[in-house]
């Protein structure tokens, strides 16, 4: 409690060292008051002049200066805040504006490129039409220094005035008929084009690459295989399977097959095996559209050979392609049922090949049943499948400058050097009938444009068509039995 009344008395002593400031700085104040502490003051108290009580107004300056600080401190702390939040932004956020303002600096100048050439062309339209008024102004004063008379005579101002408005409108209708034929060529320019996606040598590389899987599972097929001629020769199944293997592959290749002893050289069903996936695969690519229904296919055919000889190359290809990419459009699952049934039929032809030429039927899984065929090579046909049905989708839908064809060459004709190869010809004369196909061969057709003078005559001229045999097609003839097993 002591510590109260030294307080006050520091206070009044400030007081009355404040009050004798003032009373010394302003003299002459005439107005005295008695102070209310005289009768407790000391003999040396003097009579002082009243001022206004400074306490309030110190008070009230300390009050706003700490309203002052404390409003600058909290500006110092949300800049403070405000600054490290600042520093505190993601990079993603940067790299998002300037990715944004990238993308709209592309957009310009797609805008852009698009507006040049927008006035590029207005400027050859106006170009041609300063050209056209150029003429015309041209044949008018020709007539008139012609026909001075008729001109002075014929009506003046009128005349002129029904000239320039015909003039106008043929002026609009020939600007009409310039942007009709430049649209008009635009749009056939994507129809008639002649870029191909393949180049020939890839169409080639692809088929050489198909004989090679061929090849592979005909020799791993034989490999795994054993024979015995007198297992089966007489059944009533393989009978059956002569019959048709002779349907599928021909008559002198069943017999070979099913009356010789293949267990010391299989050579000869090797070949067999070749033969019969070449034959599958040439044969599946021979319809409009693979795995397509028979008679809808076919008159698709037909209307595509007529086209092909009837109008253009680019014409009939980009119909051929847009007609073939709509089918699969429109039956998204033909693809898929095309490579099965495909796999399928090499399923059955191979193990009939194997069946006929001795190997015997152990169990259901054996390689001469179609579910041991399916079992032990189902990944390999499979992969050849996918390999046919790729190639007749670029083939149809990719080439536009020319057609490729897949060639087998059929059991029913002689060899000819110029259209086929003999596997075996190095190794003796090419002699004898041919027995079967083992790789297939690719022929490129294209057709020529006609000359302009070329219907003259009077008779309808008719369209020149270029064959090229890209790759021959390697036959096996009859006579490979004799170097393979002689006698």
């Amino acid at each position: 409690m002591s510590i109260l009344p030294s307080a006050n008395l520091h206070l009044r002593e400030l007081y009355d060292t404040t009050v004798e400031f003032f009373v010394h700085r302003s003299p002459g104040i005439s107005s005295r008051a008695p102070s209310s502490h005289d009768s407790c003051s000391s003999p040396h108290s003097r009579t002082l002049t009243p001022v206004p009580d400074p306490i309030g107004r110190l008070t009230r300056e300390c009050a706003s200066l700490r309203e002052r600080l404390d409003a600058a401190d909290g500006r110092q702390d949300t800049c403070t805040c405000s600054a490290s939040s600042d520093s505190q932004l993601p990079p993603m956020s940067i790299r998002r504006d300037l990715e944004d303002a990238r993308r709209e600096l592309s957009q310009t100048k797609t805008e852009l490129s698009k507006l040049e050439a927008r006035c590029r062309m207005l400027e050859r339209t106006l170009k041609e039409t300063k050209a056209l008024l150029k003429a015309r102004d041209a044949e008018i004063s020709a007539r008139a220094r012609s026909n001075p008379e008729k001109q002075h005579n014929g009506g003046g101002e009128e005349g002129s005035s029904r000239r320039m408005e015909r003039l106008t409108e043929e002026v609009e209708v020939t600007v009409l008929a310039v942007d009709e034929q430049r649209a008009l060529a635009k749009s056939s320019e994507v129809f008639m084009t002649k870029t191909d996606s393949w180049s020939g040598a890839q169409v080639l590389q692809a088929v050489q690459d198909l004989n090679s899987e061929i090849l592979q599972f005909a020799a791993a097929a034989t490999e795994l295989s054993s024979f015995d001629k007198k297992s089966h020769s007489s059944s009533k199944a393989a009978h059956q399977a002569v019959q048709e293997t002779a349907s599928r592959l021909g008559p002198n290749l069943a017999r070979i097959l099913s009356s010789r002893d293949h267990s010391q050289d299989p050579m000869l069903v090797q070949l067999a095996l070749q033969g019969c996936i070449s034959t599958c695969v040439a044969r599946a690519l021979t319809p409009f559209c693979m795995g397509f229904p028979s008679k809808p296919d076919g008159i698709l055919s037909q209307i595509y050979a007529h086209m092909y000889m009837a109008e253009s190359q680019p014409t009939s290809s980009r119909w051929r392609a847009l007609t073939h990419r709509h089918i699969h459009t429109m039956y998204p699952y033909l693809n898929d049922y095309s490579i099965n049934e495909l796999s399928e039929t090499m399923y059955r032809w191979s193990s009939d090949i194997l069946f006929i030429a001795g190997c015997p039927i152990s169990d259901r899984y054996a390689l001469s049943t179609r579910d041991g065929m399916r079992a032990k090579f189902g990944d390999q046909i499979k992969r050849i499948s996918r390999t046919v049905s790729h190639l007749a989708q670029v083939t149809r839908e990719e080439i536009m400058s020319t057609r490729f064809e897949i060639v087998a060459i059929e059991n029913d004709g002689g060899f000819d050097s110029r259209r086929m190869m003999d596997a075996f010809g190095e190794y003796g004369s090419s002699r004898g009938a041919i027995l079967i196909t083992t790789e297939v061969g690719l022929r490129c057709s294209t057709r020529k444009d006609i000359p302009e003078n070329a219907g003259e005559s009077g008779s309808a001229p008719v369209p020149e068509v270029e064959h090229r045999l890209l790759l021959q097609p390697k036959v096996v003839l009859d006579s490979v039995v004799d170097l393979i097993d002689p006698k």
